[in-house]
């Protein structure tokens, strides 16, 4: 299909927006600050951010978005994640900065939990957008020049430059000088992060797959970008 897109109902488009959303949410305000180190067979010790547990999965929603509504209805859940952090930001903001009760002795450790939101949320919100966008298009793209075929090609290609994208950008503006981590420990967790996404990309192919024939039987829907306009400015 490469008409331009024309108002219908989806009975699963709702429910995919939601799962994006919550997952997005949890990857930035529960996984960044803390760094986790594991003992692998073969890889040996491996350094990560938390949010690795998260946010391939946002990536996977995006790439079933995209391959089965098109470009243009994954931009508007990109959108929708993008406002939903803003507000969450707003809300820690206003929460940390209320007075706390006499008597109530975590104020400090909830500044410390929360009280950089703001300098993760910039980070995330910048990396977020630039890293989905990216994966959205070249996924996009790839779909049309393959015909449709290859999708485990597609998913992997588009996620390894979105994935690229997002964790160079992130770590440093959210933590470089900050405290919260070495500055050292940067480059190691981008590097880590980067490929583990990935990873975790490639071993949910199978899953990958399932849900996209799902969704194109049950949608009755497998949109081609053939004329889509890719400006990330529309909602």
């Amino acid at each position: 299909m490469d008409k331009k897109p024309r108002p219908r109902s989806y009975r699963y488009y709702e429910l995919l927006l939601a799962a994006f959303v919550t997952v997005f949410l949890c990857s930035n305000l529960l996984g960044p600050g803390k760094a986790v180190q594991v003992d692998v067979p073969v890889f040996g010790t491996l350094t990560f951010g938390a949010a690795v547990l998260f946010f391939p999965l946002s990536y996977i929603f995006g790439d079933v978005l995209t391959e089965v509504y098109g470009y243009a209805r994954a931009r508007r859940v990109i959108w929708t994640g993008f406002v939903a952090m803003l507000f969450a930001a707003f809300m820690s903001w206003a929460v940390v900065r209320m007075p706390p009760a006499p008597g109530w002795p975590h104020q400090q450790a909830f500044e410390v939990a929360f009280g950089n939101t703001w300098r993760v949320v910039i980070a995330s919100l910048i990396a977020y957008f630039c890293g989905e966008f990216v994966n959205s298009y070249a996924l996009a793209r790839l779909k049309v020049m393959t015909a449709g075929r290859y999708l485990w090609l597609r998913t992997i290609g588009s996620t390894i430059l979105g994935e690229g994208v997002d964790s160079l950008l992130f770590y440093p503006v959210a933590f470089w000088g900050a405290g919260l981590l070495p500055d050292e420990m940067l480059p190691t967790l981008m590097l880590s992060q980067w490929v583990g996404k990935t990873l975790v990309e490639a071993a949910f192919t199978p899953v990958t797959y399932a849900v996209v024939g799902f969704l194109k039987r049950a949608e009755n829907e497998d949109w081609y970008d053939r004329d889509t306009n890719f400006t990330p400015f529309r909602f």
